[in-house]
C-alpha cells in the first residue's frame, strides 16, 4: 500500500472517531508532509482524497477544515490498480514545479528547448491546408509526417513504408496501446532491471506478470535471459536500447544480434524503445535494423527532444501490426492531435528541428562530460554512459539510506530519482544508487548534499 493511502486511512479513522472535531483546522500541506515524513506531493494527495470522501473541505486562503460529514462506504480500490499508482509516484512528483534543482527530472530543462518557438510554429500549423483544425484528423496520424518519419527510419538502417508507421501521443500512448492489444492478465513478459518505472506501472494495471532481466554496460543480461527462457516463455521482452533510462547504458551489436537470435528460437516480441533517436548517432545498434517483420515493435517520440508540451511519437513494425494498432487507437481515443502533428511537421520540414537538435546534443554532450567530472571528482564512481543521453547512473556509498536521502533533498527543494523506484522487483533489497539527469550532475548544491 503507498504512503498516501496509508496516511489517508489513518486520518480518515481519527476523522470519524472524533479526533478531530466539526470546524477543525488542519495542519497545512507543508507542515503534515513534515509531520508524516512525506513529500508535499504526497501530503496534498491525501488531503485531495480526504476531501473527495466529503471528509474535509478547503477554504480559499485558510487551508484545509473537517466537514464533520460522514462519507458513505467506499468501494475496495482493485489492488492492480493500488499497486500502479504507486508505481508512478515518482512521476507525480517530477510533474511539481516546486523545486529549487531538479536532479532526478526525466526531462531537459526548459531553458534547453528555448530554441523551439513553439507560438510561431502553432501559428503557422494552424494556417496550414495539411490538416483540419477543427477535424478528427485520420486514426494513422499526419501522412506528410508519417512520410518523414519513413525516411529518417531508413538512416538508422530500418527499412519500412508508410503502412508501418503509425502516429501515437507519445512513447507511453504506444507501450499502452502495444500492451492492450498483445497481453491479457496473468500473461508473463521480461523487462529490464532497472528499467522504465512507467511501463511497470503500465504492466501492473493490465495484471501482467513481469520477470526482470538484469541491464548491463552492453545491454540485457543474456545469459541470465537464457536462463529463465529454460522455465518460463514470456510474450514479449520490452527494451531501450539506446541511452537507456536509467542507467545511460547502451545496447551493443554483439548484444543486439543474440537477442534477435533469442527472440526467434524462443518465439517472443521485442519492443524497443528509442526515445533518444533523433539526437544519436544513425548507425548505433537498433534491433528493428535487423528487419521488423513480426519480431520488432519500434517506438520513437519528438517529446524528449523537441518538447514535452508536444505529445507526438509513433510505433513502427509489420503493417498487419500497426493496422491493428490504428483500430485500438481509433476505438479507444478515435486519433491523436493532428495540429500537434503539423506543428512536429513544420519544424522538421523547414529544417528548425535539425538546428535545434546540434544545440541540444551540444548541450547535452557538455552537460555530461562536466556532470561525470564533477562527481568523480566529488570521490563517486558514476557508470560512464555508453552514448549520449540525459542520465548518468550513480552509485551510492553502501551505508546510504536512498529514503533519508531523497526526504533531505525535498527539505532543501532538490527532486532526487533513488535507484528504488527503477526496479520492478520492489521488495529485493539493491545497492543504493540514484539516476541523475546530466543537465544538474555538476550543481554544487547536489555535490554538496551527496556529500553530506
Amino acid at each position: 500500500m503507498s504512503k498516501a493511502s496509508v496516511i489517508t486511512d489513518e486520518l480518515k479513522a481519527q476523522i470519524l472517531a472524533g479526533r478531530f472535531h466539526p470546524g477543525a483546522r488542519l495542519p497545512s500541506i507543508r507542515e503534515a508532509a513534515r509531520l508524516h515524513g512525506v513529500s508535499k506531493n504526497t501530503m496534498a494527495e491525501v488531503y485531495e482524497r480526504l476531501a473527495a470522501r466529503g471528509l474535509i473541505e478547503p477554504r480559499a486562503g485558510s487551508g484545509m477544515y473537517v466537514t464533520g460529514s460522514r462519507p458513505p462506504p467506499e468501494p475496495v480500490e482493485a489492488p492492480h490498480i493500488e499497486e500502479a499508482i504507486s508505481i508512478v509516484s515518482l512521476l507525480r512528483a517530477q510533474l511539481d514545479q516546486n523545486y529549487v534543482l531538479r536532479p532526478g527530472d526525466g526531462r531537459p530543462p526548459p531553458d534547453w528547448m528555448e530554441g523551439v518557438e513553439l507560438r510561431r510554429i502553432s501559428s503557422r500549423a494552424s494556417a496550414s491546408r495539411a490538416v483540419d483544425a477543427h477535424g478528427y484528423g485520420s486514426p494513422w496520424g499526419l501522412r506528410p509526417l508519417r512520410e518523414w518519419l519513413v525516411r529518417s527510419l531508413a538512416e538508422r538502417g530500418i527499412q519500412t513504408g508508410v503502412d508501418g508507421v503509425m502516429l501515437t501521443h507519445g512513447v507511453n500512448h504506444g507501450l499502452d496501446l502495444i500492451i492492450r492489444h498483445h497481453l491479457k492478465p496473468g500473461d508473463t513478459v521480461f523487462v529490464e532491471s532497472p528499467g522504465y518505472y512507467p511501463l511497470f506501472a503500465k504492466l501492473a494495471l493490465a495484471q501482467v506478470q513481469v520477470v526482470a532481466i538484469t541491464r548491463g554496460q552492453d545491454g540485457p543480461d543474456l545469459d541470465e535471459m537464457e536462463a529463465a527462457l529454460t522455465r518460463i516463455k514470456p510474450r514479449m521482452f520490452f527494451i531501450q536500447s539506446q541511452a537507456h533510462n536509467p542507467t545511460g547504458t547502451s545496447l551493443s551489436a554483439s548484444h543486439a544480434f543474440r537477442l534477435m537470435r533469442l527472440a526467434e528460437a524462443h518465439d517472443f516480441l521485442l519492443v524497443e524503445d528509442d526515445v533518444f533517436a533523433d539526437m544519436l548517432p544513425a548507425n548505433l545498434p537498433r534491433l528493428a535494423a535487423f528487419g521488423l517483420r513480426d519480431r520488432v515493435l519500434y517506438l520513437g517520440s519528438f517529446s524528449k527532444t523537441l518538447s514535452a508540451s508536444l505529445r507526438c511519437g509513433y510505433i513502427c513494425g509489420a503493417p498487419g501490426q500497426i493496422a491493428d494498432f490504428v483500430n485500438l487507437k481509433m476505438i479507444t481515443m478515435v486519433s491523436s492531435s493532428g495540429q500537434v502533428e503539423q506543428m512536429v511537421l513544420d519544424c522538421v520540414s523547414r529544417g528548425q528541428y535539425a538546428r535545434h537538435l546540434r544545440k541540444l546534443v551540444a548541450r547535452v554532450k557538455a552537460s555530461q562530460t562536466a556532470s561525470l567530472r564533477a562527481l568523480t571528482e566529488a570521490g563517486f564512481a558514476p557508470i560512464v554512459p555508453g552514448s549520449l543521453g540525459f542520465y548518468i547512473w550513480l552509485p551510492l556509498p553502501i551505508e546510504t539510506d536512498e529514503e533519508a536521502l531523497t526526504a533531505a533533498a525535498f527539505r532543501k527543494g532538490i527532486f532526487l530519482a533513488p535507484s528504488s523506484v527503477f526496479y520492478p522487483e520492489r521488495a529485493v533489497i539493491r545497492p543504493p544508487a540514484m539516476r541523475v539527469n546530466v543537465a544538474y550532475g555538476a550543481e554544487e548544491k547536489l555535490i554538496a548534499l551527496l556529500r553530506g
